[in-house]
């Protein structure tokens, strides 16, 4: 019994801690990879490096941008996108 009651604080700071960190964690796991499956041609993304450009081709693991001016082709991995900016339904 005593080892129960020496366990107890120890057992609620480990579901303090899963409840606070490791389901939003899987919640936004869950969220950044609908995104890249609802990702579309002509929808407009914003890297985690910070280049904001146009889909042009879609590939299983890398994605085609167009950006800038000049219409740079850029190829880049798909989990090297940190946010869709508008999607196509949205130019409309």
């Amino acid at each position: 019994m005593q080892y129960i009651i020496q366990l107890l604080p120890l057992i609620v700071v480990f579901v303090i801690f899963y409840a606070l960190l490791i389901i939003p964690e899987r919640k936004r796991k869950k969220q950044f990879q609908a995104m890249l499956n609802d990702l579309k041609i002509n929808d407009e993304i914003i890297s985690k490096g910070g280049i904001i450009g146009k889909v042009v081709n879609l590939q299983d693991d890398y994605i085609i941008l167009e950006s800038g001016p000049d219409r740079a082709r850029i190829k880049l991995s798909r989990q090297g996108i940190a946010n869709v900016i508008n999607t196509k339904e949205d130019n409309k």
